[in-house]
């Protein structure tokens, strides 16, 4: 019987089982209908309702599938349960899908399915069907959404519904009969399960469930990672996250505590320097405590008594010379014989020593009394009287001198003496006699920054303390860069004169290029306190205005171009600027060049003057490609003027011009000027004005490059004008050989008087079809320079060479006739007819200092010209005539037809002092001398 109800079952079971497969979403009729889908509210009553809600349909449902097979195919990832409580220990059965379609496997399924529903557990009509019983056939019916991914131990609990009748459970056997994990293949499942906190909430707090919801919108065919591991990312990435934030708040904390600790340490520094100032002004008051005790000890030492201390010298040696006795008597005969000539030496030593009381000489042996301004210097033998050292200015006294002492002095200490003495944040370092703040410059020390007595010494350089001169007179005070200096006033002389010859330094090696540039030179036996000589470099010591000239002559064969000028240093460390340059065109070493450059400045002491000769470029060697020639007489000399003259310097820049032209009037950049409101520019800064009469000293210095042949046959003119009344006047021209394809330099110089308002202007000149690139840099090769001095102190002559009795033909040593062109002077004329050596001498009337130029324009065959400038009746000279200066010039250049040679010179001059020029031919012929444009002397005259 119980047999035949077991079949009837499993009949009844396998009918519903096959109505399930065929689609569990039909309508079911009649009273024990699950009703799942025909939406009727009304609770479900009798023994056969199953409970619950009618089982959906999985996401991986397919209607088609369905259609034609007749069952439904579950997804790998589903797991089938029993209906077991997780305690109970039969053995349950998983359901695998089946991935064929033949018949066999589908009744397989369903066999294995109804065996998994029913269990062998129930027997008899009234087994009760769990809630669960149909998880077998459709693990996700319970589920919404994203949550049919996740894995049964961390889905969401389902609530409970109200079930009515006899067939439902009661809640405590609902809430044992929990499904249990029968097999996890995900990694996802394996991953959750290893966190505690991902929990189900409680279901009697009638919420929703607390899952973790994925933000991702799953779609079959669609998304190609696995919820499970989409789900594990994001979990690694928040920790991932959170450890990142929890290291930068980490960081951020020790950042904290470390600038903590840099505050707490600066703060200690500066405890520490404060303390460190604080011994440092309780040390200096103790040295000056010591100071004051020595002072007295000195005083009290002076006043003990002599003779008390010869008595205890006495009876020193006395002791010390028995102990040797005693010692010797012990020794061989021979060693107490040695013995004994020392205590003889000893005693006659100390004889001398102490002396006798009625011998006169003082103690410790000075042959005679000191003077009060001596002390007896025991270190010499024999001692000597010496005078007390004066204290050097920056030192302090100690102790006074004494007849048996020298004075002592100390060192000032300025920087702890004035805190705030250099600038703030620049440390101050003290030396002997004076202070160096590091970093200042010359141009802060001549605004005043080393303080009151104090000046700046450029060679050390540092801050030094002025000299007082101990008594005597100051002849110049004390100014931010010069020291005073001492001695009997010089400033009464109103100009002096210097000269030199000026050498090339012997070559280094063989080949050695002068592109860096070559210091000249300058030799000179002649002694002057206006300056001094240091390695060929000139060092002024005194304030004023100075006038320089330098005459130069040499052949080369260096490409391009050579220049020589003249450099003024503010000291030796600094590069200094160039005062005046001159180019020397390329001649491929054919014959001599003579050039002169001229310049002016305005100079103080410790100023420096060097002469130079520079390539622009590597092509020109010392040894081979360079021949000065060695002129008679000094080529450099120098006119100094004091400032109580009233002079003015001014050095004006010429601008350079961006065209080629013919005629060119230059326009003028000034670059320093003494005083600008006697001298200046005028309004189209194409001429220099006065603003009172006096006489003008100018040199204008223009470097150029020309091409054409009518230069070369014509060459170029620089004209002089003075603007008088609105006219102009030509005062002078310098005339200069053309060049073709090179570069050149044309100069003009000469001494001219002018009134109140006049003015001076410049214009070069040069044939037509001759096209000229003028330059003008900061070089010094476009450069004008002057210097204007009143009337009372100097005079002007100007002249031209007379029309007869000109040299021509072989001309040896032959002196040139001048006629006088400028107005009479004073102080300086020329020799008219009837007198002795008219035309020929210029004679000065008065003590002074004279500067001559001349320019020589002529024709001649020569291979070498010179032109000599004489001096007779001059100090010391008596009747003979001296050369003063001399040029020298080579042969004509090749398709010119005039050629040109001058010079320059400065020297001194008394009355009844006659100068003269003479020229020079050297195998050749002299065939033209001209009398008008290109030749001109001018003659300055100063008083002394």
């Amino acid at each position: 019987m119980a047999f035949s109800r077991a079949v009837l079952l499993l009949l009844v079971y396998s009918l519903s089982l096959h109505d399930t497969v065929r689609g569990v979403a039909e309508i079911c009729r009649g009273t024990h209908c699950h009703g799942g889908e025909t939406g009727d509210p009304r609770p479900c009553v009798g023994a056969h309702c199953l409970g619950g809600r009618s089982s959906r349909p999985p996401r991986q449902y397919n209607p088609t599938t369905q259609g034609r097979s007749g069952q439904t195919v579950h997804s790998q990832h589903h797991v089938y349960h029993s209906s077991q409580s997780r305690g109970d220990t039969t053995d349950t059965y998983v359901v695998q899908p089946q991935r064929g379609r033949h018949s066999d496997s589908a009744r397989e399924s369903a066999r294995m399915q109804t065996y998994d529903v029913f269990g062998s557990g129930c027997t008899g009509a009234d087994c009760v069907t769990p809630q669960k019983q149909l998880q077998a056939f459709n693990d996700t019916r319970d589920c919404k959404g994203i949550e049919c991914k996740l894995p049964l131990r961390i889905r969401p609990k389902p609530r409970p519904k109200d079930c009515v009748g006899e067939g439902c459970l009661a809640d405590d056997a609902a809430a044992s009969s929990q499904p249990s994990p029968v097999h996890m293949p995900d990694r996802a499942a394996q991953f959750l399960g290893e966190f505690p906190e991902f929990g189900y909430p409680a279901s009697e707090l009638g919420s929703a469930p607390l899952g973790v919801q994925l933000t991702c919108d799953i779609k079959p065919g669609e998304n190609e990672v696995p919820s499970e591991d989409a789900l594990i990312l994001h979990l690694q990435l928040a920790k991932g996250q959170e450890k990142l934030v929890e290291a930068l708040q980490a960081q951020q904390t020790i950042i904290r505590d470390l600038q903590q600790k840099l505050a707490e340490q600066q703060g200690a520094l500066l405890a520490q320097q404060r303390e460190i100032l604080e011994q440092q002004r309780r040390m200096y008051q103790q040295m000056d405590v010591v100071k004051a005790q020595y002072g007295l000890l000195s005083d009290t030492v002076k006043q003990v008594s002599f003779q008390g201390l010869q008595g205890e010298l006495q009876s020193y040696f006395e002791s010390h010379l028995a102990g040797l006795q005693s010692q010797a008597r012990s020794h061989l005969q021979k060693s107490y014989a040695v013995r004994k000539d020392m205590h003889m030496d000893v005693d006659a030593k100390l004889m001398d020593v102490v002396g006798e009381a009625h011998l006169p000489h003082p103690l410790l042996g000075c042959g005679a009394p000191c003077g009060p301004e001596d002390y007896c210097d025991f270190q010499r033998e024999p001692p000597q009287c010496e005078k007390c050292t004066m204290c050097p200015p920056g030192f302090f006294l100690v102790s006074q001198c004494s007849p048996n002492a020298d004075r002592i002095c100390q060192d000032r200490d300025e920087c702890l003496e004035l805190p705030n003495l250099c600038e703030q944040g620049v440390k101050c370092l003290n030396t002997p006699g004076g202070f160096r703040c590091l970093g200042m410059s010359e141009r802060e020390a001549a605004a005043g920054v080393c303080g009151h007595d104090y000046f700046y010494n450029q060679e050390l350089p540092e801050c030094q303390a002025c000299s007082d001169c101990n008594g005597e007179p100051i002849a110049i005070p004390c100014t931010p860069t010069s020291d005073s200096v001492c001695g009997p006033f010089t400033d009464n002389l109103m100009s002096q004169s210097w000269g030199a010859t000026v050498t090339l330094p012997p070559a280094r090696a063989p080949g050695s290029h002068i592109f860096p540039g070559l210091q000249l030179n300058v030799q000179s036996k002649e002694a002057s306190d206006l300056l001094s000589n240091h390695a060929g470099r000139l060092s002024f010591q005194q304030h004023g205005l100075m006038w320089l000239d330098h005459n130069f002559a040499l052949k080369h064969n260096c490409r391009n171009f050579l220049q020589v000028g003249m450099r003024l240093n503010s000291s030796q460390e600094e590069e200094g600027h160039d005062l005046s340059g001159v180019r020397i065109e390329q001649p491929d070493g054919k014959y001599f060049q003579g050039v002169s450059v001229s310049g002016s400045a305005e100079v103080e002491p410790n100023h420096m003057l060097t002469l130079f000769l520079k390539s622009p470029n590597q092509h020109c060697n010392q040894s081979k490609d360079l021949h000065v020639y060695e002129l008679n007489g000094p080529s450099f000399s120098m006119l100094w003027l004091s400032h109580d003259t009233g002079a003015v310097a001014m050095t004006a820049q010429m601008s350079m011009s961006a065209h080629y032209q013919t005629n060119y009037r230059p326009t003028f950049r000034i670059t320093s000027v003494s005083d600008p409101y006697m001298v200046g520019l005028t309004h189209d800064s194409r001429g220099v004005r006065f603003t009172e009469s006096g006489v003008v000293k100018f040199v204008l210095q223009q470097a150029l490059y020309s091409m054409g042949h009518t230069c070369i046959r014509e060459g170029f003119s620089l004209v002089a004008y003075a603007n008088r009344n609105g006219t102009n006047q030509e005062l002078m021209q310098a005339f200069k050989s053309g060049v073709n394809y090179r570069d050149t330099s044309i100069t003009l110089s000469g001494a001219v008087r002018v009134d109140s308002g006049h003015s001076l202007s410049f214009e070069i000149l040069s044939p037509s079809q001759c096209n000229i690139r003028y330059f003008g840099d900061s070089t010094g090769i476009s450069i004008l320079s002057l210097i204007w001095i009143p009337s009372a102190v100097s005079s002007a002559l100007t002249a031209t060479v007379s029309r007869t009795g000109l040299p021509s033909g072989v001309v040896r040593n032959k002196a040139l006739l001048f006629q006088q062109v400028s107005p009479e002077s004073d102080q300086v004329r020329l020799a008219r007819s009837g007198e002795p050596n008219a035309q020929k001498n210029f004679v000065f009337r008065g003590d002074g200092t004279a500067n001559v130029a001349l320019n020589l324009k002529l024709i001649h065959s020569c291979n070498v010209v010179k032109l000599t400038l004489h001096r007779q009746g001059g100090s010391g000279e008596g009747g003979q005539a001296t050369p003063v200066a001399q040029q020298m010039s080579g042969h004509m250049p090749e398709g010119s037809e005039w050629a040109n040679v001058g010079l320059r010179a400065s020297f001194q001059v008394q009355n009844g002092t006659a100068i003269y020029v003479t020229l020079d031919c050297v195998r050749g012929r002299v065939n033209q001398i001209t009398h008008k444009g290109g030749t001109n002397i001018s003659i300055l005259w100063v008083a002394l």
